[in-house]
């Protein structure tokens, strides 16, 4: 019997997430009908994307006000489709302000849901609890310390791990990441990882760019290297580079975890590429920044004193933030 699973993520970690799950569910299950949002890897794994997962990416409160009729539009055909076509289950990967309102009309209509990777209710908007609770059969949470903020709500919500402790070695050797990429040995690589959404790179990559032209003035023997995680964010990435002619910066597809295993330092984005770093064992410095009406509104409501992954894991400032 085909298990059918309805999915959608909404940007390059989700991708990566995705694609480990529908693995682990056809070694386990074998026929396997999945459908929604994804982007290559889940692609890879069989999966069909009704829309470009690109659509999705979008960070910030005002940003995504930008492109509601898009999105409402796309979330109102998805329910559509998976109420004439019912999954046996519908997952959200991240994307909760798209995910977590399709969710709780799909749940509405008897449809089993789960979410998978939860909001960060830690730090800021601890009310949406609730909101999950109505939306979510289960919460699958990535850090142990999630699951007990769920429980005193009532939520179902079990603690799954985090893939990336499984996925990269104790020890990874930056020769041979150096290697991998057709890099020179010598001399001292800095990765610059500005983020896989588009408003995240038109944001941060001329930042990051400027950041690596004022460094490479001071040390000429430093280079760069910059992943993109699209065939959108490299053609963003490719145009800015054009404006800076002379900077030494490799541009290159995706490998953003060997780009970082090649460097000496990273500078990056929050987000997941934080953790990796940490597991590689890479000094880094955490940089973002967003439209001027968001930060007014999210530095309001934020309640944790940290914004990079280890720092709140750890409770104490282990990477820099700007």
């Amino acid at each position: 019997m085909t298990l059918h699973i309805g999915i959608v993520a909404g940007e390059a970690s989700g991708d990566i997430l995705g694609s480990r799950l529908l693995a682990s569910l056809e070694s386990r299950f074998g026929d396997v009908k999945a459908e929604g949002i994804g982007g290559p890897l889940m692609q890879a794994q069989g999966f069909n994307s009704l829309y470009p997962m690109e659509r999705l990416s979008v960070m910030g409160l005002v940003e995504p006000l930008m492109r509601l009729p898009e999105l409402l539009r796309m979330r109102g055909a998805l329910y559509r489709h998976f109420v004439d076509n019912p999954p046996d289950l519908f997952l959200g990967i991240d994307a909760p302000d798209f995910n977590l309102r399709l969710e709780m009309k799909l749940r509405r209509q008897a449809i089993k849901t789960a979410h998978l990777v939860s909001p960060s209710i830690w730090a800021w908007r601890r009310g949406r609890v609730a909101k999950i609770g109505r939306a979510v059969d289960l919460m699958l949470c990535l850090f142990p310390f999630e699951t007990d903020v769920y429980r005193q709500h009532g939520v179902p919500a079990e603690y799954v791990g985090h893939p990336l402790a499984d996925e990269i070695p104790s020890y990874s050797d930056r020769d041979d990441a150096r290697r991998a990429l057709q890099l020179s040995q010598g001399g001292t690589l800095v990765a610059l990882l500005p983020g896989s959404r588009a408003s995240e790179v038109r944001l941060l990559a001329p930042l990051f760019l400027e950041t690596a032209l004022l460094m490479w003035r001071r040390d000429p023997n430093l280079s760069f290297i910059m992943p993109a995680a699209s065939e959108a964010c490299h053609a963003q990435l490719l145009q800015l580079l054009v404006a800076r002619p002379g900077l030494p910066v490799t541009l290159v597809h995706g490998r953003s975890r060997e780009a970082m295993a090649a460097a000496d330092a990273v500078l990056l984005a929050s987000g997941t590429a934080t953790l990796e770093a940490l597991l590689l064992k890479r000094p880094m410095v955490m940089a973002y920044r967003m439209a001027a009406l968001s930060w007014a509104i999210v530095s309001r409501l934020v309640t944790t004193e940290f914004g990079a992954l280890p720092n709140i894991l750890a409770g104490r400032r282990l990477v820099p933030e700007l």
